[in-house]
């Protein structure tokens, strides 16, 4: 069980972590659907800062289990709130993308909780 949530969770971090540099650097592919969604210019760095902070939290879980646990809590309702915006937008065939980095994350957690 162990070296599934240490699997798990690394992927899950590169994968969130990812996101968030994709945010920092601009990259068309994150921001053209979050101008789509109406997320105002002024939160980008805020939401790259969060994605980035997660990742992180999910390493640092791996020795200080708490934070993990924090960290992937606090990812998985970022992306629940992506969910969400994405809804709002009226964008039901972009709502996939949030849940696809939902879903390792929640993994990682159940197998923290688990071990």
């Amino acid at each position: 069980m162990n070296i599934a949530y240490h699997i798990v969770g690394t992927v899950a971090a590169l994968w969130v972590g990812f996101s968030g540099y994709s945010l920092f650097a601009q990259k068309q592919f994150v921001v053209d659907p979050l101008k789509d969604y109406g997320v105002p210019r002024s939160w980008w760095n805020w939401l790259a800062t969060a994605k980035s902070l997660g990742a992180l939290g999910l390493i640092v879980g791996f020795f200080i289990p708490a934070i993990g646990i924090a960290a992937a809590v606090g990812v998985i309702l970022y992306f629940l709130g992506a969910v969400a915006t994405t809804i709002r937008a009226h964008s039901y065939k972009t709502t996939i993308f949030p849940v696809l980095y939902i879903v390792p994350v929640a993994a990682a957690l159940a197998l923290q909780l688990a071990k």
